[in-house]
């Protein structure tokens, strides 16, 4: 029977992105307000789409090269 809770998060808190990019909380803060890291509110709650970070970082590895 197939579990109604995927495999894998859609979506990030702050904290998991803080943790998978290895930046504090006021950098993730501010690529939030720069634009540089999509994210959504849901209540309360801030979360940031897996393919924003991925999407992310992929910007930051061609700005790089």
């Amino acid at each position: 029977m197939p579990s109604a809770a995927p495999d894998s998060p859609e979506a990030f808190t702050v904290p998991e992105v803080m943790a998978a990019l290895r930046l504090s909380l006021s950098k993730v803060y501010d690529l939030f307000r720069s634009k540089q890291l999509a994210s959504f509110t849901a209540g309360r709650a801030r979360r940031v789409p897996v393919d924003a970070v991925r999407q992310y970082m992929r910007n930051q590895l061609e700005e790089a090269a």
